[in-house]
């Protein structure tokens, strides 16, 4: 018996990004489309809450690339 059991990995995508690739790696990660990631980001930082900004840039610097 094999267990075929795939781990991904959070990275930063270098083919699915706009400004880093966070969004892409998430969306990857999360197996949804990166716009819907995108989304919810710039509606959640247009809402108020300062908090999606400071952890882009933090998942920015942490984050390896692909």
């Amino acid at each position: 018996m094999t267990n075929d059991v795939t781990t991904s990995k959070l990275r930063r995508s270098t083919t699915d990004k706009w400004i880093a690739g966070v969004c892409g790696g998430w969306a990857r990660l999360l197996g949804v489309d990166a716009a819907i990631i995108r989304i919810v980001l710039v509606a959640a930082t247009l809402l108020g809450f300062g908090a999606p900004i400071l952890l882009y840039a933090i998942c920015w610097f942490l984050m390896p690339s692909e």
